[in-house]
C-alpha cells in the first residue's frame, strides 16, 4: 500500500526538524510533536493543520500542500518565539526532503505570525510553508 502524500511529507518533516541538532538544542530536546503530549515541556513544536490540493497535470500526478507548524514558548515576551520560529523556517524553507512514494518539488515558508495566547502566559508562532509534490 502506497503512503499518502501528505503522511510522507509530514514523515519527512518531522524527521527533519528532530534532525537538527540546533533546532533540538534550542528546544532543549526532540519536542517536535505530531500529537501534542497532554503536559508537554515548554518550549516545542506541533505539526499542525494541513490542506492538500490536486495539483496534477496531464502527465504528472501532483499536490499542492499548505502546512501551518506551530512553534510553543512560556519564556517571557516573544523572544524566544520568534528565534524558533526563525530556526524551524531556516530548516525547511527549500530543504531537499527525501518522501516515501512521492518526490519534493519545493517546500517554501510563505509566513509567520507570532502571538501570546489566551491567558497571556503562552506564545505561539503559526508558522505556514507550501509544498508541492509528485508522485513517484
Amino acid at each position: 500500500m502506497s503512503v499518502s502524500p501528505a503522511n510522507a511529507l509530514r514523515a519527512a518533516l518531522h524527521a527533519t526538524l528532530v534532525a537538527d541538532a540546533a533546532l533540538t538544542a534550542a528546544l532543549g530536546g526532540p519536542r517536535i510533536h505530531d500529537v501534542p503530549p497532554a503536559s508537554p515541556e515548554f518550549p516545542y513544536v506541533t505539526l499542525g493543520e494541513a490542506q492538500l490540493i490536486d495539483a496534477s497535470t496531464a502527465t504528472e500526478t501532483g499536490h499542492e500542500h499548505r502546512l501551518t507548524l506551530n512553534v510553543w514558548s512560556r519564556q517571557g515576551g516573544h523572544g524566544q518565539a520568534h528565534h524558533l520560529a526563525h530556526l524551524v523556517q531556516a530548516v525547511l524553507h527549500d530543504a531537499p526532503l527525501a518522501l516515501d512514494g512521492h518526490r519534493l518539488v519545493n517546500l517554501r515558508a510563505t509566513s509567520a505570525e507570532i502571538r501570546r495566547e489566551g491567558g497571556g502566559r503562552t506564545y505561539r508562532a503559526l508558522l505556514r510553508f507550501r509544498a508541492m509534490t509528485e508522485t513517484d
